[in-house]
């Protein structure tokens, strides 16, 4: 469930299958958090997803972890 604190996460059931996405970019919430993991250094992760900002990961993570017992 999307609020007014997770501002940056969207969903479009037109777009990424209606998963919720960063900003309505085509970068899902998964992936940001994926990514994070993949690339603990955010200088990296940022070089590769220049798109992302702090805030996006920031979001992405509290967004992912407040939806865990959702089914």
């Amino acid at each position: 469930m999307v609020s007014r604190n997770f501002d940056r996460i969207t969903m479009d059931p037109a777009k990424m299958n209606g998963q919720p996405c960063i900003r309505d970019l085509r970068m899902t919430v998964r992936r940001v958090v994926e990514s994070v993991a993949i690339y603990p250094d955010r200088a990296e992760l940022f070089n590769e997803f220049p798109e992302l900002d702090e805030e996006d990961l920031r979001q992405a993570i509290a967004f992912a972890a407040a939806n865990m017992d959702q089914s």
